[in-house]
């Protein structure tokens, strides 16, 4: 982020952090994203997504009269951590709240939201744990883990493999994908041949390179976060493993290019799309490029997003009040957005899958599955 992306966060920040007198006449919505820790260039990315989206809804005239305002809480994807922030933006009186970003993080938010009865969009978090744990007022705007293993496995079993290796974390998100994966692959008449969980911040693979070299698959399914799925596919491909690499959207970052380096090549992700690839985002990217200095990252879109659906809510709903705006987005179908319609199911999660497939081609992904 530029100075200039620093200064707009940071005088956003401020002004919804002054107390009731400043925010007088304004509408103060949260931001739950991870801004320190591993996954902290995806929460600032977020944040800037949100006061690009700020900023245009004010410039229009605002929400029912008033200018939005936002206040971000930094859950750094650490359950505990995002206790704590949920806990103070509901005592910062935010009315609605957007973000969510590692799903183990988000799931223990949803009943401190849920009490407070609070609006709650979620961006990026798409585990299935998600579902039940949501007191019915989430709502769940990039498609569910069981939407991304039915891609995985078409995708897969389309470029010919018929075992399979799945390799995941153990936290609420990519244990979630993989037991999907799992469960789909097996379901179509195929075998998975190794499952391994890793730990976060491993740096050694090789226990697990041994065991999937041993089971020789013909693909393998990287279903946790980049910094961590790089150095496993780095150590693969050093091993000698030519067959088939793919990983879930947590791992969609050209990041993952850097610390894989030559082994990256021909990876292939499975993920929402990113703004390069939507039809609707051209000015979306020259603003967010103008504004931020860098080209919009792959949840970006997502959350700004997020932040015009809680405004057209309440547009809709005519009021601030938490039951109207839950009940205006519930009606949100097929309304179209940056990033397609929007409609939900009786779950409040998206009708729709928006899943994608991308290759790593030199160093930049491309579409793969057009």
């Amino acid at each position: 982020m530029n100075r200039f992306g620093r200064l707009a966060v940071m005088a956003a920040m401020a002004c919804a952090i002054a107390g009731p007198a400043f925010a007088q006449g304004t509408i103060k919505i949260g931001v739950e994203v991870p801004t320190t820790g591993a996954e902290a260039t995806y929460g600032r990315d977020m944040a800037n997504a949100v006061v690009l989206a700020q900023d245009e809804i004010n410039k229009a005239g605002g929400v029912l009269g008033k200018k939005l305002t936002m206040v971000i809480g930094d859950d750094a994807c650490d359950p505990q951590q995002a206790v704590n922030a949920a806990s103070k933006l509901v005592s910062q009186h935010v009315l609605a709240v957007v973000g969510g970003y590692c799903s183990g993080a988000t799931l223990p938010t949803l009943k401190i939201y849920g009490d407070a009865h609070v609006p709650f969009v979620i961006t990026a978090s798409n585990s299935t744990k998600l579902i039940p744990a949501n007191p019915g007022n989430a709502f769940m705007i990039n498609s569910t883990g069981d939407q991304q293993a039915t891609k995985a496995v078409a995708f897969l079993a389309g470029k010919g493999a018929k075992t399979l290796a799945i390799v995941n974390e153990g936290d609420a998100y990519s244990q979630d994908l993989a037991n999907l994966t799992r469960a789909d692959w097996t379901k179509a008449g195929h075998k998975v041949v190794a499952y391994e969980t890793a730990s976060s911040g491993q740096q050694d693979y090789s226990a697990i390179v041994t065991a999937i070299r041993a089971a020789k698959p013909d693909a393998v399914f990287w279903t946790a976060y980049y910094a961590d799925g790089a150095l496993l596919i780095r150590q693969l491909r050093q091993a000698g493993y030519r067959g088939i690499i793919a990983v879930g959207d947590g791992s969609n970052s050209t990041k993952l290019f850097a610390i894989a380096g030559a082994a990256a090549e021909g990876v292939f992700c499975f993920t929402n799309p990113t703004a390069q690839f939507l039809p609707a985002a051209k000015a979306f990217i020259k603003a967010y490029k103008a504004r931020f200095g860098s080209n919009p990252g792959p949840y970006a879109p997502l959350t700004y997003d997020g932040m015009k659906l809680v405004a057209w809510a309440m547009t809709k709903a005519g009021s601030t009040a938490s039951a109207k705006v839950i009940a205006a987005l519930k009606t949100a179908d097929g309304v179209q957005w940056l990033t397609g319609p929007i409609r939900f199911t009786k779950h409040n999660t998206l009708a729709r899958s928006n899943f994608i497939v991308l290759e790593d081609r030199n160093n930049a992904w491309v579409r793969a599955d057009k």
